[in-house]
């Protein structure tokens, strides 16, 4: 955590790295220019960030590098939007700012000892990517680790350099798939959607936590899928990004019934996200 007198001045960073994760998906590596920031900054995986592009605004996104891996935070973003369009625009070495960490955090140690499935759609593995490489830097707390992950098309599979590591490791199981027509000639992986691969995956509930992130929709089939596997509403749980602008309980629209998902979550358990109103 880096302390601010004021909760809504961001501290500068500069754009130490860019990679184009797919045609419209960037990531950036940011280093903050205050060295007095850079060593005291903090954060937990599963928290946010809001980031800023002078004279565009700011927006919101997790931070989707490992806490555990000091002197640079990382986001990752899609182009669909007026600051993300400016943001997109930004190259290397320029200075960007960021405030936060905002919000509560995936638990991690309640999983020590656990297996843990995780199972991610397209754009929303970088929530779920701060907490594997988390969970991968202190492999020896962790029992089984399950990976599900799946796009539109092998094109839209984000972090594939990562992906091609853990599909080495012999202390991950790693499946991808993608949506039937999105595969290429060369395709290797499963074809269909998520919920369904995840069911033929069938990773055992036994001492298990699910860590789920994903478009509506999938959340929507994957839940039942998990329930089917024999997974509790409680030893799931998911991150919501989406509607969230200010990151302080301030604005408002995050709202869900009584529930603000910047100060309550984004963090909650598959219980928490059934009982909010069916708005969500």
């Amino acid at each position: 955590m880096c302390e601010n007198e004021n909760i809504y001045l961001p501290n500068l960073v500069t754009i130490a790295d860019i990679i184009d994760e797919t045609d419209d998906v960037r990531t950036f590596r940011l280093i903050f220019q205050d060295e007095a920031v850079r060593d005291s900054f903090s954060f937990r995986a599963g928290q946010f960030a809001e980031y800023s592009v002078f004279g565009a605004g700011e927006v919101t996104f997790c931070i989707a590098s490992a806490p555990t891996r000091a002197g640079y935070i990382e986001c990752t973003f899609r182009g669909v939007g007026r600051v993300t369009e400016s943001l997109r625009n930004l190259e290397l070495g320029d200075t960007m700012a960021v405030r936060g960490p905002y919000g509560n955090s995936f638990p991690i140690e309640e999983f020590y000892g656990k297996n843990l499935v995780f199972v991610a759609g397209g754009i929303a593995l970088p929530p779920l990517r701060t907490l594997i490489c988390n969970c991968l830097d202190q492999r020896d707390k962790f029992g089984d680790i399950t990976i599900v992950y799946g796009a539109r098309t092998e094109a839209d599979l984000v972090y594939k350099r990562e992906l091609a590591e853990w599909q080495e490791r012999s202390d991950i199981r790693l499946v991808k798939t993608v949506d039937p027509g999105g595969e290429s000639s060369t395709w290797s992986g499963k074809v269909g959607f998520v919920p369904t691969i995840l069911e033929e995956t069938a990773p055992s509930a036994e001492n298990s936590i699910a860590l789920l992130c994903g478009p509506p929709i999938m959340i929507k089939y994957t839940l039942p899928v998990l329930e089917r596997l024999g997974f509790s509403d409680d030893h799931v749980y998911t991150t919501l990004e989406n509607r969230m602008k200010c990151g302080l309980g301030k604005c408002g629209r995050c709202n869900v019934g009584n529930v603000y998902v910047c100060k309550d979550g984004p963090v909650f358990t598959a219980r928490q996200v059934k009982a909010m109103p069916l708005e969500y």
